[in-house]
């Protein structure tokens, strides 16, 4: 039997689904999560693009680079899972906001560092508040952006973001040939997150879905109620809502290991591993290979600032593809797609194929980006949601690290060819572990992704 509390769950989460149209708190929201997403992506690459001049300036080799780089990424395996498991006990608004202003002053702390030791502590506590609260903001867009589109607009959001890269790139490029400690000054600039976390107090609610989730009928009805009054404003007929039978449960980590769940969670964990490996491969170590490999730091900088205006485009991609067909068969597709060029890259590294595969790659690895982003919050319930996304985001990120070394000690031991091999190989394995394994997503309602629940639904009004 139905309980009053599970009845208005049901009624929330039914609400939320009948609304079809993008309203102008949806448009709001959506440019604020991609302005705090640009900084995400500004620090993920600063490092990038400041290691040819801190190697220069420091004397660090390749090896000590890997290290800086591999705490970074431990600092985002932790950051992770614990701000999921936040967002899941506290809500998601807290995260998003606490987080990107932990990001933002840390980020001012690797600005001053005088070592390469403070450093790489810096870039371990910038590493943790960020991937809090980057996880956080894919589990928003899901929860909060209607059924048919929360594709397009996790796509949206990602395009904004990923300007974060061409802007890294030419800020990289003007201002660290300047000459000693200029480097700094792109730290700085990383910081302007916090004006979008100082924002977000204003603007962002809190998610329906997780206030329904933990009973919090009240905040979620307020939310619901004004998207609802946006779109009967905008002209658009909201249909009868459909319940679908789910329940409130209490849960906790061990949840995710059961039998329901644990197989998403390896398939989601083991995807994230082998993207990030063969993503962040590329686009973290391009200008430090390239320099390695013969160009010089102003080379390297300008070959990659050309293929980060990829970037943008390249996510925009996935727009008009990413609600229509299914989301693991395409990332199946554009893995095995990359791959091959990753071997064009390596083996016939010349400028033209530089510039020409190494932008393919950026812009097939940043459609893939979206895609990936909102197939991992569907697939978990809305009370786990931000632990398991949380989880196999941090798999990836701990990934990160190994590949941080992996990289180094491939290029050390097969040069350039070497490390584009094994980078093709990590995409190979993405696109093996959705097609056989990864679940159906594309226009399925997140209740209906849920393992446990019940799959018939019945029709109420208001």
């Amino acid at each position: 039997m139905t309980s009053p509390q599970d009845l208005q769950y049901q009624q929330i989460n039914a609400r939320m689904d009948r609304l079809t149209a993008i309203t102008r708190s949806h448009r709001i929201w959506v440019w604020l999560l991609g302005y705090l997403f640009v900084f995400d992506l500004v620090d993920l690459n600063t490092f990038a693009y400041s290691a040819p001049a801190l190697r220069g300036e420091w004397g660090l080799s390749v090896g000590a680079v890997g290290v800086i780089t591999s705490a970074g990424f431990f600092g985002m395996f932790v950051g992770g899972v614990t701000g999921g498991r936040i967002a899941d006990r506290l809500g998601r608004r807290p995260v998003i906001i606490g987080a990107g202003l932990l990001y933002s002053l840390f980020s001012l702390v690797s600005a001053i560092s005088p070592n390469a030791e403070v450093l790489g502590i810096s870039r371990v506590l910038t590493g943790f508040a960020l991937q809090a609260m980057t996880g956080v903001l894919l589990v928003y867009v899901s929860e909060m952006f209607p059924l048919a589109k929360r594709g397009r607009y996790q796509a949206l959001m990602s395009a904004t973001g990923l300007a974060g890269i061409p802007i890294a790139a030419t800020v990289s490029r003007l201002i660290i040939p300047l000459g000693h400690g200029s480097w700094r000054w792109i730290f700085v600039i990383g910081a302007g997150g916090a004006l979008g976390a100082l924002a977000a107090i204003r603007l962002l609610p809190e998610s329906a879905r997780w206030s329904a989730a933990r009973a919090r009928f009240g905040g979620a009805d307020r939310v619901v109620s004004r998207l609802e009054s946006e779109a009967r404003a905008a002209g658009v007929e909201l249909a009868e809502p459909v319940l679908v039978s789910t329940r409130i449960e209490k849960t906790r980590f061990r949840n995710l290991l059961e039998a329901k769940y644990i197989k998403r969670t390896v398939v989601a964990s083991v995807m994230m591993i082998f993207y990030i490996l063969g993503a962040y491969g590329f686009l973290s170590w391009v200008p430090t290979l390239l320099n390695a490999h013969g160009m010089s730091v102003t080379q390297s900088l300008t070959f990659s600032l050309v293929l980060s205006i990829a970037a943008v485009p390249g996510a925009l991609m996935a727009w008009p593809v990413i609600d229509r067909w299914e989301r693991k068969n395409l990332m199946a597709f554009l893995s095995v797609t990359i791959a091959v060029c990753m071997i064009v890259f390596g083996f016939f590294a010349n400028t033209v194929t530089i510039l020409v595969f190494g932008f393919l790659i950026t812009l097939l690895l940043e459609a893939m980006t979206p895609i990936a982003y909102t197939y991992l919050p569907e697939i978990f319930p809305t009370q786990l949601r931000g632990l398991g996304s949380g989880i196999a985001n941090s798999m990836g990120r701990l990934a990160g690290v190994a590949g941080s070394f992996l990289v180094p000690a491939i290029f050390a031991g097969l040069g350039f060819t070497g490390v584009f091999s094994y980078l093709a190989v990590t995409m190979v394995l993405v696109a093996v572990t959705l097609g056989f394994f990864g679940e159906r997503t594309t226009r399925r309602r997140l209740e209906e992704l849920s393992a446990d629940q019940s799959r018939t639904a019945v029709a109420t009004g208001d």
